[in-house]
């Protein structure tokens, strides 16, 4: 009976701890919801201010990587051409990586008519080593002053670029600064939906969030722009990093320039259809993370801001701590639900439970709000959300601890795979409205 009431009691300890990680992150996540509607409410008045003025933009290269991309890649060029963005200082580059499709034909039609498009071909015995070793050549295609990147699914909205650029020249602070990412086949099935709400809520709440209270945000692999200068000080992008836009966010940081996140800076970008597609996607997301914390944290000591240090360090542990979070919870949920573990500590878990899904859910609903997705579809599928998709990355995460741990399989770049886009307009999934800013 002694050991039966030390167990109880060990495992009503690590309840309770569960409980408390798990209200850490959602108490920390809603200080960063309020501050992420702070920053929606100044950007959309310093979007007004940057309206009112005139600049004398720098040249720009949008660099586009592209392997195999016919079903999507003609539109991408298209609205890359429609940019509200001085026609002479703009350039833009396809930087092909072995197609075998008709991608390079297609961006050749382009070329011929407008001296703005470009294709580089990636030679074969150099191609096929992912987005970074791409990017790093198509670097060497130019001299521009700016480098933009987009890719080769993004539709952006007339006035995203000029956004981006602006606030480089506004802010001298700044290295690179990053705009929104919106979903374009949201309503293709229950998954997209699901993506829908997590890109949209990611970028509400853990981007905004964080720049407006300490200066913070992480680049992502589109829409964003990065003097040239800077690339090139910090010798281009890490070809061993298979998630090259936070590994270069950090090194940005490291040399004390900051990086700005403006949700007015819209571009729209398809997302995966498949449950085995978004998987692929995603484990690729955390192993790439895996690399970046394991090059990182230990130098994570020596950056001069500390709070910074801080916060890169929560964000690189990010996908372990709700690992932990989730999987305990779980455990100990289908323990007690099976009358196999009785709490011996008092308190109204119950209650502590509830509460945690009505603030998530109230977390949700104020970042989908700013994008006007605040709707009761919405609200019942955040929280089907809360008890399917959540959960699934439970797997994801220990999917790439299993292939980088144990297996040790090399990482390598996996290309995501694209979808017809016509149906996709056909069946009502959405079409990206130009120019429609967000509210």
């Amino acid at each position: 009976m002694a050991e039966d009431s030390v167990l109880a009691f060990a495992l009503s300890v690590v309840f309770l701890l569960s409980v408390i990680l798990i209200w850490f992150m959602i108490a920390y996540q809603l200080i960063l919801t309020l501050a992420g509607f702070a920053h929606y409410r100044s950007s959309m008045k310093e979007k007004l201010l940057v309206d009112r003025q005139t600049f004398d933009y720098p040249t720009v290269s949008i660099l586009i990587p592209a392997r195999n991309e016919e079903k999507v890649i003609r539109q991408t060029v298209e609205s890359m051409l429609a940019l509200e963005y001085p026609p002479h200082k703009l350039d833009i580059l396809v930087v092909d990586d072995g197609s075998t499709d008709a991608t390079p034909d297609i961006v050749r039609e382009f070329t011929k008519s407008d001296p703005r498009v470009r294709v580089y071909t990636i030679p074969k015995d150099e191609g096929g080593r992912g987005k970074s070793h791409g990017l790093n050549l198509g670097l060497k295609q130019t001299n521009a002053e700016v480098i933009a990147i987009y890719d080769a699914d993004n539709t952006p909205e007339p006035s995203a670029l000029r956004y981006l650029v602006a606030q480089l020249l506004l802010d001298a602070s700044l290295g690179a600064v990053l705009g929104k990412f919106r979903t374009v086949n949201k309503a293709r099935n229950m998954l997209t939906r699901f993506i829908n709400i997590e890109t949209l809520s990611f970028q509400s709440i853990l981007q905004a969030g964080r720049w407006k209270l300490f200066k913070v945000a992480t680049l992502p692999g589109t829409n964003f722009v990065v003097w040239r200068s800077l690339l090139e000080k910090l010798g281009g992008w890490d070809e061993a990093a298979i998630t090259e836009d936070s590994e270069l966010s950090i090194r940005i940081y490291m040399e004390d320039y900051r990086i700005k996140y403006i949700p007015y800076s819209v571009t729209w970008e398809q997302e995966p259809e498949t449950w085995s597609v978004w998987i692929r996607q995603r484990t690729r997301w955390v192993r790439g993370n895996n690399y970046v914390a394991t090059k990182f944290l230990k130098e994570i000591p020596s950056f001069k801001r500390k709070f910074l240090a801080f916060e890169l360090l929560y964000l690189l542990s990010l996908y372990y701590v709700f690992l932990v979070a989730i999987v305990s919870s779980d455990v100990l949920f289908i323990l007690g639900m099976f009358d196999l573990l009785v709490i011996v500590l008092p308190g109204p878990y119950t209650a502590v439970w509830v509460l945690a899904l009505f603030l998530f859910l109230l977390e949700i609903l104020l970042a989908l709000s700013y994008d006007r997705e605040d709707t009761i579809a919405n609200i019942f599928l955040t929280i089907l959300m809360y008890f399917s998709y959540c959960q699934f990355w439970i797997y994801i995460v220990g999917k790439a601890i299993y292939l980088d741990v144990i297996k040790k399989e090399k990482r390598t770049w996996d290309k995501t795979i694209r979808f017809d886009r016509n149906p996709l307009l056909a069946k009502g999934a959405g079409t990206p409205p130009s120019p429609t800013p967000t509210r």
